[in-house]
């Protein structure tokens, strides 16, 4: 993606607030502030555990997101708050007890939400106010966090107020209008718990008319004078069809949009060339963001559903363009609108995808569930106001009548980059212009930069400080040893005893370990208050060292080391592999637990002066290596990498891997980049120079053992299977 306006103030102050500090954060703007951009610098640019969230399928999709309902498991029905009491009423309402009775998660789905750090709701606008309860009970019960709002997760909440608000059916408000105030997210009784700071985007992109702002502002804020009325109504044409030039309808039903499309395309000459897209895996068709048969003809005028990712950019999402031809073999050629530019396109691929718990690097992983493959245009004589959310059209004819419900008027009039543009086919009558009052009510509350800025410092030692206090715990290896000794009780193997007894001196090892560690934090404490009153960071540099020194030493001689010597003492034992796996991805995490301590932070104070040079006593776990066996056609052969790797260098794709095994193809890439840290697979063949060139780098600046501190800065050029594999070769070259 593009970088930034780096003059943009209140987007660097608000991705500020994000990566360094705790606070919720409400990011608003108008149409074509900057929301979207602003929602992916943060993907790639945060070190937090991210999940990002959004209320509808399309919009999730746009997100690289899931839907809220998905994550979390939530009721379809409206769901009723802890201390709410709706007397007689059960058709179809949800209270907390019902709410968690009905949820599945399994132990890594649990996991992760613990080990969640950032909360993005997109499009919140069309969130309701009993989904976000829901979301905060769900949040406080899973992560034993009862007093907390979101159980201790940063939430930030990215819409438009003034845009499309939430649906909710009369009779389910009927239900719940005793709970709440209004429908909108805003009058959830969390957001009265924990309201989030209010962070304003004002630098308009879209638009750069003075006379066309003005008037937009009006609509939003239902303040157009009469005079701005009639100025709007000029535009008034009610036969303009735009013949002869690339002009979209925004219209109200998809009906009609339907309508003018598909009467569009039968009118012109030629024949019809259909395109089908491809769905691999779970991939919803109610979340495809174009159509699975594409049908257009030469000359068609169709419209962008992606953004160009090269450099300069060709085109947005909700660029015209008009078929030139199709080429022999399906290749589509178009001319971009407002230029002769001619463009052959290639199909993209959206993803749906489930996030995950990666225990041994201690990161959010985005497993592929499915995918959509399309070329990203669609038919774009007509197009719903409602699917033209978030897009921007240099000419568009608004075809609403009456109809507009309130944000409407002022959606589809934004989509506009000048007033020039704009056709009306109906006039828009001061009752069309209509605000809800809470809405405006509520967004009178955002932060000016100077009030933002002189909170940052503050909330930034804040954020430093809790995170100091929650790294020092040893609760974390408890519970992980906890596991591994529950994975031993029903195995029987040679050397049991001698397992157990490790097992069981490891688990009083960390027990005290997490005692020491609460002791420390309760000395800390009024450490931490003394250097948010004076600044004075040399006592808690002093202290702080010290603590560090003795865990990482702790952890490396009481945990690491032990396991190690198992590990040695087995490996070469028969039918014990999966033990000297088990070991090994212990050994993984335990190292990862002691990097945390080795980057500790107080903001620009470090506390790993003096420390051992771990990276050098540090080596990649080695999983043992089998005999050779010869290929099986069963589906026990494919139960490990050997079976990945195997069909790998027969030529197969990590798609086609992934649908002969049953598997993500995340997994595929995981399972390879494993065999490239074994010398199995070399890592020219697993990915070529170009991504070893863009991510090396980066891996000699970072360090090879913690992943996420590059995948932060690469964001989504390189996956972690790739990031995995290049430190791995990196490990070799250095020893």
């Amino acid at each position: 993606m593009s970088q930034p306006d780096s003059n943009n103030r209140m987007f660097h102050l608000a991705a500020d607030y994000i990566n360094h500090t705790n606070r919720h954060i409400f990011l608003t703007g108008k149409a074509g502030t900057g929301k979207t951009t602003f929602l992916k610098y943060i993907r790639q640019h945060t070190s937090k555990n991210t999940v990002v969230v959004a209320p509808t399928g399309v919009a999730a999709i746009n997100a690289g997101g899931v839907t809220m309902h998905s994550f979390f498991q939530l009721p379809f029905g409206p769901y009723v708050p802890s201390g709410a009491h709706l007397f007689g009423v059960n058709n179809g309402v949800t209270d907390a007890h019902a709410l968690f009775r009905n949820i599945r998660f399994n132990h890594d789905k649990k996991e992760l939400l613990r080990e969640m750090e950032l909360l993005i709701i997109d499009e919140v606008s069309m969130v309701r106010a009993d989904t976000l309860d829901a979301i905060d009970a769900i949040l406080r019960h899973f992560r034993n966090q009862p007093l907390l709002p979101f159980g201790g997760v940063q939430v930030l909440y990215i819409g438009d107020l003034f845009q499309l608000p939430p649906v909710m059916p009369d009779e389910q408000w009927q239900l719940l209008k005793g709970c709440y105030e209004s429908v909108f997210f805003f009058h959830a009784r969390v957001m009265q718990q924990a309201p989030p700071l209010f962070i304003e985007l004002n630098k308009i992109y879209r638009q750069n008319e003075a006379t066309f702002i003005n008037l937009l502002n009006g609509v939003r804020n239902s303040t157009l004078d009469w005079d701005d009325l009639e100025a709007l109504n000029q535009r008034y044409l009610p036969h303009f069809t735009g013949d002869g030039d690339q002009y979209i309808v925004l219209t109200t039903h998809n009906r009609r949009a339907d309508e003018i499309n598909n009467a569009r395309l039968a009118a012109m000459p030629g024949g019809i060339h259909t395109f089908t897209g491809e769905i691999k895996g779970d991939f919803s068709d109610k979340a495809l963001p174009t159509d699975m048969d594409l049908r257009i003809k030469q000359g068609a005028q169709v419209m962008f559903i992606k953004n160009d990712v090269a450099e300069p950019r060709r085109y947005f999402n909700g660029k015209l363009a008009t078929v030139k031809e199709v080429l022999p073999d399906d290749k589509i050629v178009v001319v971009l609108a407002n230029s002769e530019e001619t463009l052959v396109l290639e199909k993209e691929t959206w993803r749906n995808i489930r996030y995950s718990w990666n225990k041994t690097e201690g990161t959010v992983d985005e497993e592929e569930l499915g995918s959509f493959t399309q070329y990203p245009i669609r038919l774009a004589w007509a197009i719903t106001i409602h699917k033209s959310q978030g897009l921007t059209f240099e000419k568009a004819i608004i075809d609403a009548g009456n109809a507009f419900a309130p944000g409407q008027v002022y959606v589809a009039l934004s989509r506009c980059t000048s007033l020039e543009g704009l056709v009306l086919h109906s006039r828009i009558h001061p009752g069309a212009i209509r605000t809800d009052e809470q809405v405006l009510e509520f967004s009178s509350r955002f932060h000016k930069e100077d009030e933002l800025e002189m909170l940052l410092e503050g909330e930034k030692m804040v954020f430093w400080a809790e995170q100091l206090l929650k790294l020092f715990s040893a609760e974390k290896i408890l519970a992980e040893l906890q596991l591994h000794a529950a994975w031993l009780r029903d195995k029987k193997m040679v050397g049991m005893e001698s397992a157990v007894t490790l097992s069981r001196n490891l688990q009083q090892r960390a027990a005290q370990l997490h005692e020491v560690g609460l002791k420390f934090r309760h000395q800390l404490d009024p450490l931490l208050k003394e250097v948010l009153q004076t600044g004075n960071v040399i006592t808690l540099s002093e202290r702080v060292g010290k603590a560090v020194a003795y865990f990482t030493n702790e952890i490396y001689e009481s945990f690491i080391q032990p396991v190690r010597r198992e590990r040695d003492i087995v490996k070469d034992i028969p039918k014990i592999k999966k033990y000297v796996l088990q070991l090994s991805g212990l050994e993984h995490f335990l190292w990862g637990r002691l990097q945390l301590f080795a980057d500790a932070s107080y903001g620009n104070v470090k506390f790993n002066e003096g420390l051992p040079d771990y990276e050098t006593l540090r080596r990649p776990p080695e999983e043992e290596k089998t005999k050779e066996k010869p290929a099986k056609k069963t589906r026990e052969a494919g139960d490990s990498r050997r079976g990945t790797l195997e069909l790998f260098l027969t030529g197969k794709t990590l798609q086609e891997i992934a649908t002969e095994r049953g598997l993500a193809v995340s997994t595929v890439e995981s399972h390879l980049a494993d065999c490239v840290a074994n010398d199995e697979l070399q890592l020219n063949r697993f990915m070529d120079e170009k991504k070893i060139a863009l991510i090396l780098p980066v891996v000699k600046e970072l360090g090879s053992t913690a992943s996420a501190p590059i995948k932060a800065r690469l964001g989504e050029t390189a996956t972690w299977a790739e990031i995995r594999a290049v430190q791995a070769y990196y490990r070799k070259t250095m020893e």
